[in-house]
């Protein structure tokens, strides 16, 4: 009878305990939280017991607890379950105790558990669970003892208290780990990605211990998206995942993607175009290469933005992609040198009007896109077909034998190009 009562009181207690909503909080002084001197004996020759139970219901419950209590991870977890125990004990014994170092080493110990590669939601599993041990174990042994049920409802709370302040600190520890952890291994990757962009190409090993210490795992193949500074879209909406090497806060951001897929550029394309014009950012991609030439991938996609800025690529769009522009770079690649070719290839028309020379450069040019189709080129004109016959007469009185030269008609082709490309202008 004596023991159903006893287990009825703990119940109750239990019970109306998960009806006060929670107080914990490094400010919060528990309230008539005070052991009776004759019951504080007895809580401290409690703490083997409750460790011993406590850690039995964790290893039960909790998955990443469920290992042989043998070597390092033995000794570690059974001196933490009894670190917690019994400093849990003395603070219901004596709340005004220091117990700085107490703090110290659960703070401590929330870093050894990031450290082991368990979760967060691990460790605070396995706080619930050893308080409900240690609170079950207790009130028991109150009540053998005879302590009213007042005094054992004022332990409990200060129990439930004083461990929700233990766990948040153990929480702070495993947190300021993960971010130390966290920042170095982006510092790691960061010092990747100047490693794989540099010039010359790094050695293949290096790459490989780099990638291994930054936890990346090389690519057969990667695509460098080059961003404007001037306007680089919010981080916290970029679409890349860890396989990816990001550098969005330099003056030179860029991102280093595995070939990426449709699907990928899709999404890459969304964040660029933004929401808002405040949120819009313009980025171009460069070709596709081996990860040892990603240093390759990143020039010609900074290239590309440069063109675009500079309004020489048609038909641009937010993200904008170097293998729809090849002829543009090319044509760019030196333009000193292109500059001189087409002055040279173009001066029989120097003596025309620009009027006139705007008409002919235009016209030659649908002539070598169309092989000499006079119906097509009236038709890309918009001009009538005899026109394009009276100046394709003024063209071949100019340049001669040159339009019958394979060689030449090529550098004239290159030449037209180049100052389309350079000097647009939609008059036929």
């Amino acid at each position: 009878m004596r023991s159903e009562r006893i287990v009825d009181v703990g119940q109750g207690i239990t019970s109306a305990l998960a009806r006060v909503p929670a107080q914990a909080g490094p400010d919060r002084t528990p309230v008539g939280a005070v052991v009776p001197p004759a019951f504080a004996g007895r809580l401290r020759a409690l703490t083997g017991r409750v460790t011993a139970e406590a850690m039995r219901e964790i290893r039960r419950s909790v998955p990443a607890y469920r290992q042989p209590l043998e070597g390092r991870f033995g000794d570690v977890f059974t001196a933490r379950v009894e670190l917690a125990v019994r400093q849990a004990f003395e603070h219901l014994i004596d709340p005004t105790a220091p117990d700085a170092r107490w703090r110290a080493e659960f703070h401590r110990a929330g870093r050894v558990e990031f450290q082991e590669g368990r979760t967060s939601d691990a460790l605070q599993t396995a706080v619930r669970i050893g308080t409900r041990v240690a609170w079950r174990l207790l009130s028991v042994e109150g009540q053998h003892a005879g302590v009213p049920a007042d005094t054992l409802f004022g332990i409990a709370d200060a129990l439930f208290v004083y461990v929700d302040e233990l766990s948040a600190i153990a929480i702070e520890g495993y947190t300021d780990a993960q971010g130390e952890a966290s920042g170095a291994r982006e510092r790691r990757r960061r010092q990747l990605l100047d490693l794989l962009l540099g010039s010359p190409a790094a050695a293949p090993s290096t790459v490989a211990s780099f990638a291994a210490t930054a936890d990346w795992v090389v690519p057969d193949r990667v695509a460098v998206l080059a961003l404007d500074r001037r306007a680089v879209p919010a981080v916290e909406g970029a679409p890349f995942g860890p396989e990816s090497l990001l550098d969005l806060e330099s003056d030179v951001p860029c991102v280093l993607l595995p070939d990426p897929d449709e699907a990928t550029l899709a999404e890459v394309s969304r964040w660029l175009g933004g929401a808002t014009p405040a949120t819009r950012g313009v980025g171009a991609l460069g070709p596709s290469v081996p990860a040892a030439e990603a240093g390759r991938s990143l020039a010609v996609a900074r290239r590309v933005l440069e063109l675009s800025g500079r309004g020489l690529l048609r038909g641009a769009t937010p993200l904008v992609r170097s293998g729809e522009h090849f002829t543009e770079l090319a044509l760019t690649a030196d333009e000193f040198l292109v500059d001189h070719i087409a002055t040279t290839a173009l001066a029989p028309f120097d003596a025309l009007t620009e009027r006139q020379r705007e008409r002919l450069e235009t016209t030659l040019l649908a002539w070598l896109d169309t092989r000499g189709g006079v119906a097509e080129i009236a038709a890309r004109l918009d001009v009538h077909p005899q026109t394009v016959r009276y100046r394709m007469h003024q063209v071949e009185a100019l340049l001669g034998d040159r339009l019958t030269d394979p060689d030449s008609r090529f550098t004239i082709e290159i030449a037209l190009r180049s100052r389309r490309m350079r000097e647009p202008s939609d008059k036929a």
